[in-house]
């Protein structure tokens, strides 16, 4: 059953959410694509039990590493919380019971996406998250926990990479980077030549494949090996399984606010209404509802 969830996880034809349950990757109506990314196919049903990816650290910023770079735009103004009953619990998002502390010690309302680089559904998902981020108020930041859920996909040594590059400072330079060493140039990636099923355990890129991509945004290649295996980035790694858990996540990717509710694409219906009840669910609790 593993060996069936790792194909339906790596193929890009048809998923649009990575999960923990083979059973979850059934068709369904697919979600509105985010422009430039590819449409996506069904997501299994949002988790009622807590889950979540990514160590508490930094938010590493989505934005395309070139913009990262340049000076960031303006927050977008808040807006009042209005409830016209378009959006409703339990259906396009779940609340979190008990609601769980945020990843990171930020006094702002945290919009948290669990993701992973061997993701299909999260790199499609990537030029979403980067409006999102654009489009968030003042009063909220992103954060992102990288799950390790997916072994077979080599989703754990990835995680670790994340973790080390925010250690370094080069996770947010290098974002779009990692996303494209997966899914274009390959380097990165699990599927064997063709896509014609994964790579054995043996043969997954490792950490010094990984500090390869990350040497062209600064990282000392040696220096990130040690980092990544230092004991600073093992409890990072094991916090960032508990929020997994704790958080209730069983696909990705996922947003989490504050802690205290989770949404998935399919559960909000598409791509732009992902970014849509995000924004809401960030106004609703700056008005304390």
């Amino acid at each position: 059953m593993l060996k069936r969830l790792s194909f339906l996880c790596s193929a890009l034809l048809v998923l649009a959410a990575c999960s923990h349950n083979n059973d979850n990757a059934s068709t369904a109506p697919q979600p509105a694509p985010a422009p430039a990314a590819t449409a996506p196919a069904a997501q299994p049903p949002a988790a009622s039990t807590a889950a979540a990816p990514a160590a508490a650290s930094t938010a590493a910023p989505a934005a395309a590493s070139t913009a990262a770079q340049a000076p960031a735009p303006a927050p977008a103004p808040a807006t009042p919380f209005v409830d016209d009953g378009k959006w409703v619990e339990g259906k396009q998002y779940v609340r979190i019971e008990p609601a769980q502390p945020k990843m990171t010690n930020t006094d702002k309302i945290e919009v948290l996406e669990v993701f992973s680089y061997g993701c299909p559904a999260c790199n499609q998902f990537h030029p979403t998250m980067n409006k999102l981020v654009q489009e968030l108020p003042s009063d909220a930041v992103v954060a992102y926990l990288p799950a390790s859920f997916m072994p077979q996909e080599n989703w754990p040594m990835l995680q670790r990479a994340f973790l080390a590059a925010q250690a370094l400072g080069v996770a947010d330079k290098a974002n779009d980077a990692m996303y494209d060493a997966v899914w274009k140039t390959n380097e990165l990636s699990a599927l064997k030549a063709g896509g014609a099923g994964l790579k054995p355990a043996s043969a997954l890129p490792t950490l010094d494949d990984a500090a390869k991509v990350y040497a062209k945004f600064g990282a000392d290649p040696k220096e990130f090996v040690a980092v990544a295996n230092s004991f600073t980035i093992n409890t990072k790694v094991k916090r960032s399984d508990e929020l997994v858990k704790n958080y209730g996540i069983e696909e990705t990717p996922t947003i989490v606010i504050d802690g205290k509710y989770r949404l998935t694409p399919r559960s909000a219906g598409g791509y732009d209404q992902v970014v849509e009840l995000t924004k809401w669910l960030v106004s609703k609790e700056a008005a304390g509802k």
